[in-house]
């Protein structure tokens, strides 16, 4: 049953993948930014402020997580990038040298 979803993902192109990403770091970063302003507003009981505190955590984690998958992806979609204008290139050449 997992073969299906990975074959599915493998359809999903890069551009849409770092899209993807991104959105879900952002939607994280909002909310740390709101763990982070519930923890300086309100008087918290320290079991409530210790909770909070590892939320945070795992929000930081996940979001250096995203950044470093976004880096891998930019850094994939730059290879594809360049694969792509080397073969324009090539083909511009080939018809310049054999059909003019």
């Amino acid at each position: 049953m997992t073969k299906p979803k990975n074959t599915k993902k493998e359809k999903i192109s890069v551009a849409n993948e770092i899209d993807r990403i991104e959105e879900q770091r952002m939607r994280c970063q909002g909310s740390l930014e709101r763990a982070e302003f519930r923890h300086r507003r309100e008087q918290l009981s320290d079991e409530d402020r210790k909770a909070l505190e590892d939320e945070m955590t795992i929000m930081n984690e996940r979001i250096q997580r995203y950044e470093k998958e976004l880096e891998v992806l930019r850094r994939e979609n730059r290879k594809n990038m360049m694969i792509s204008v080397a073969l324009l290139a090539i083909s511009g050449l080939f018809y310049y040298v054999f059909i003019n």
